[in-house]
């Protein structure tokens, strides 16, 4: 019996052990963490630069050879939750290690978000190597800004970094704090929370009226968008500084990997995001950027119906009110262990990794495996936004029109009684749309089920009277039950259009093409019947930077600005392309 009592006791909770015949369950009991870990909380490491960041380093006290670490680099500085990530990579095998951006916790630094990654991401790397107990190999993984940090990383790759492991990764300047050019509201209060102090000033920051009241306030105000401080009450910093930046220059390609520095990245890596997640097209710039640039990358990814906080955790069974197919539902973190365990340790891959592209299609509660983006769909369907209508919709049509024609809209920017651009997915199936504004463009109904797989993009050409636009799209699709399910989205500036590192203003009284390809990755089985809806607008609402079309910079631009009407001419010309999988 002494033996068998010894054995339960080195059993790690919170699984059961069962021996022999043994009915009566054995008294557990909980093992203090200093007796298991060797926990070091209060480390400053100390860079080449001369910067100091705050550290948390456990390992197992039963190790004695040398480790691989797995590094969670964060702005969130949170002792407790902090010091539980490092455990739970020691408890994986691994030298768990999460260092702090600079400034945060222990730091004596300035805090920048965003703006020193490149440079301490790695300082804290060429600190792990020189360590005894690591065997000279990183890992690094987590998400949103810890997938950020593991990316800038890569810009200037050390030769510990072994492999990252990035989920719903942003691209400053890119996703956030701006989308295609345009600046979101959504992160506003963000500045605060992270910055204000060494950890985090929760002041506010959870209260959604305070900043709801303060984007309404802003967009019934009529002032520029540099001014939305002056609504908020107090100095946005960070703000100010962001929208010195409306093209994606220099000061945001300096944050991560750069058109040929993605040649360079020769690790594996495995990304994982979500069709919901509110910056996927950061996610999916990652990984369409490494393979432009290194054509044999050992890039994986994983993507699904999950939403930013979803995908860090493998999904819910409700999102958005919507029941996701229960096939979808994973467990990020022990892939992340999965992955480095294959990477470093010459374990099998983890299972759902079939090819390199591993995406869950809504609806027919499986998986699918594909080499490339393109494979994922073995149709592409060029649709044409037609002046011809159907009842209230205009119809959108596979053969490119005959004669050329327009439809027309009008938005008054003047007008605060209303918004345009209703293109956020919440809910993801809707029983009616909101069509007091914007364009309507209604598919022929599908003859056989097929699945919609992959990224939808096209060619927008318009005539305006003025200088610059913000346009809006959304894909629905109609079900045959009368609903709508949201698919994807588009929101771009289109003075970006062509390139987003440099503004080149449309030509007013003539035709000007726009042409959209960053918008949402997304897999959907379509039933028989179904049609495909795409909804055309211009943004103008309380939730993000209002372009009035003048061609000054947007954010000096105000309703004072809005004396004439923006005036638009729709090509019948425009088109959409939708990635199809005909079986």
């Amino acid at each position: 019996m002494k033996t068998t009592i010894q054995l339960i006791l080195v059993c790690m909770a919170p699984f059961a052990c069962a021996f022999g015949q043994q009915t009566t369950p054995a008294v557990q009991k909980e093992v203090p963490a200093a007796d298991i870990y060797d926990i070091q909380d209060r480390i400053l490491i100390k860079t080449k630069g001369g910067q100091q960041l705050s550290a948390i380093v456990v390992r197992k006290k039963e190790w004695k050879a040398p480790q691989a670490t797995a590094l969670f680099f964060t702005i969130y500085a949170d002792h407790e939750k902090n010091l539980a990530e490092a455990k739970r990579s020691a408890d994986r095998g691994y030298v768990g290690v999460v260092a702090n951006s600079r400034g945060k916790a222990l730091s004596p630094d300035q805090i920048n978000p965003y703006e020193t990654e490149a440079e301490d991401v790695n300082g804290v790397i060429d600190w792990i190597s020189k360590q005894g107990w690591s065997d000279g190999r990183v890992a690094m993984y987590g998400g949103s800004y810890s997938g950020f940090a593991a990316w800038a990383a890569t810009k200037h790759l050390h030769p510990a970094l072994k492999t990252i492991i990035p989920y719903v990764a942003a691209i400053p300047g890119f996703g956030l704090p701006m989308e295609n050019n345009i600046f979101l509201n959504a992160n506003y209060g963000w500045g605060f929370y992270v910055s204000n102090h060494k950890y985090l000033d929760t002041t506010n920051y959870y209260n959604q009226k305070h900043w709801r009241d303060m984007q309404f306030n802003w967009y019934h105000s009529g002032l520029p968008y540099r001014k939305i401080d002056s609504i908020e009450g107090r100095p946005n910093p960070l703000l100010q500084r962001w929208i010195q930046h409306p093209a994606y220059d220099r000061y945001w390609q300096n944050m991560v990997p750069w058109k040929e520095d993605f040649a360079k990245i020769n690790i594996p890596v495995l990304s994982i995001t979500g069709y919901y997640d509110d910056g996927q097209i950061s996610a999916l710039r990652y990984f369409k950027e490494h393979y432009k640039y290194h054509r044999n990358a050992d890039h994986y990814l994983i993507i699904g119906p999950y939403d930013h906080f979803g995908a860090q955790r493998g999904g819910s069974p409700v999102l958005r009110d919507y029941k996701v197919d229960p096939v979808s539902l994973i467990n990020t973190a022990q892939i992340t262990y999965e992955w480095m365990d294959y990477v470093l340790k010459g374990g099998p891959k983890p299972a759902l990794l079939k090819d390199k592209i591993n995406y869950q299609v809504m609806g027919a509660n499986e998986w699918k495996h594909a080499p490339s983006i393109d494979k994922m769909s073995n149709q592409v369907q060029r649709l044409y936004l037609t002046d011809l209508k159907s009842g209230e919709n205009h119809l959108l049509l596979p053969g490119k029109p005959v004669k050329a024609g327009f439809s027309l809209q009008e938005v008054d920017f003047a007008d605060r009684n209303h918004t345009n651009n209703d293109y956020y997915p919440y809910p993801i199936v809707r029983k009616e749309l909101d069509r007091s504004t914007g364009l309507y463009f209604i598919s022929s109904p599908f003859e056989e089920e097929v699945s919609v797989d992959g990224i939808f993009s096209g060619v927008l050409k318009a005539e305006i009277n003025k200088k610059d636009m913000d346009v809006g799209l959304v894909l629905y699709e109609l079900m045959p039950d009368g609903q709508y399910f949201h698919l994807s989205y588009f929101l771009g500036r289109a003075s970006y259009a062509q390139d987003m590192t440099r503004r080149t203003l449309l030509k007013a009284g003539a035709i000007n093409t726009i042409p959209f390809s960053s918008t949402r990755m997304f897999s959907r089985r379509l039933s028989k019947g179904s049609r495909l809806l795409v909804v055309l607008d211009i943004n103008k609402n309380p939730f993000a930077q209002i372009n009035y079309g003048t061609g000054k910079e947007v954010s000096e631009e105000s309703i004072a600005d809005a004396k004439v009407p923006l005036k638009i001419k729709w090509s019948t010309d425009s088109y959409v392309d939708i990635p199809v999988w005909k079986y």
